[in-house]
């Protein structure tokens, strides 16, 4: 197990979900709710399943597809997702 990695992954992941859709959507719900814990559970079991799917796609394209064409689609998608935000369509 490489901590480093683990350490690394966590950040990401850590910082990229503060503020974000999921987070104030999972706000929302755990004061509608009043069951903080359920909506907790219920956040956290959608978010690891999301990881393991992410983690298994990511997995899989990296044996069929080089590294430096998941680094450039991926580059263009965040472009383009960056400037729909700009432009108000997202």
């Amino acid at each position: 197990m490489d901590w480093k990695i683990i350490a690394s992954t966590f950040a990401v992941v850590f910082f990229a979900e503060l503020g974000d859709k999921t987070q104030l959507s999972t706000m929302m719900l755990a004061s509608s709710k009043k069951a903080p814990v359920s909506v907790f559970l219920g956040s956290a079991l959608a978010l690891t399943l999301s990881s393991l799917l992410g983690v298994l796609v990511g997995d899989t394209l990296y044996k069929l597809v080089p590294a430096q064409v998941i680094r450039a689609v991926a580059g263009g998608g965040f472009l383009v997702i960056g400037v729909l935000i700009l432009l108000g369509r997202m």
